[in-house]
């Protein structure tokens, strides 16, 4: 197959398995994803989906989170991890949302950039799954498996998000980044990965990632 004819393969095959694109993190405005992207950093959706109610029941727009401390805002966040960054960033972000734009999430990535304890990657998801607007955020799975499947050297991140970009059409972006990461979890996961179960990496793998993974298995027999 020509690499174009792999993109193809793999578009098909995760439009056939996700027809219908389950959103990770629960949230009902731009403003609580947006929280709820900053507290999801080396944490888990599953623990976030279990924090942000209790958060939200409190605060679910930057009014309300002005009003409360850091320390308060600290205390429900504890359990995603590195809460004292995630706490200030988001007392910090509510008090320039409500000074800058009327309490309202822009939807400019440089915009959104510009706000404490927003990276690129959270920007990304923001526009693209409160806004509509074409990105491509690159999480640890779709790094992994853009790698897996040739479309990218692994490099860094940013080659990463450089390479989708160009070889997926544009069109597809906002749905395909939430495929792959639904893909990556069930079917090509880091660690326990069956190549037999992964459809698409089996297909269209690059050489050298199902090489080494027969050479393992072989060695473990």
């Amino acid at each position: 197959m020509t690499k174009s004819e792999k993109v193809s393969f793999a578009i098909k095959k995760l439009q056939e398995l996700y027809p219908e694109i389950p959103v990770p993190l629960e949230h009902k405005d731009p403003y609580t994803l947006l929280i709820a992207v900053l507290l999801s950093a080396q944490s888990t959706d599953v623990r976030v989906n279990q924090i942000t109610p209790l958060l939200f029941r409190r605060a679910d727009n930057p009014y309300d989170m002005v009003k409360m401390s850091v320390e308060e805002i600290r205390e429900i966040i504890k359990p995603v991890g590195l809460s004292p960054m995630k706490s200030k960033g988001i007392h910090g972000l509510s008090k320039i949302l409500i000074e800058k734009y009327d309490g309202h999430v822009p939807s400019e990535i440089s915009l959104l950039e510009e706000l404490p304890s927003v990276g690129h990657k959270t920007a990304s998801v923001v526009v693209s799954q409160a806004f509509g607007i074409p990105a491509f955020p690159v999480d640890t799975h779709i790094h992994r498996l853009m790698y897996r499947w040739g479309f990218s050297s692994g490099k860094n991140v940013v080659q990463t998000e450089r390479d989708a970009k160009r070889l997926f059409p544009k069109e597809l972006w906002n749905d395909l980044h939430l495929q792959i990461i639904w893909y990556g979890r069930e079917y090509s996961p880091a660690r326990g990965w069956d190549v037999d179960k992964d459809l698409i990496t089996k297909s269209i793998g690059r050489k050298k990632v199902l090489e080494d993974y027969f050479k393992i298995k072989m060695a473990r027999n």
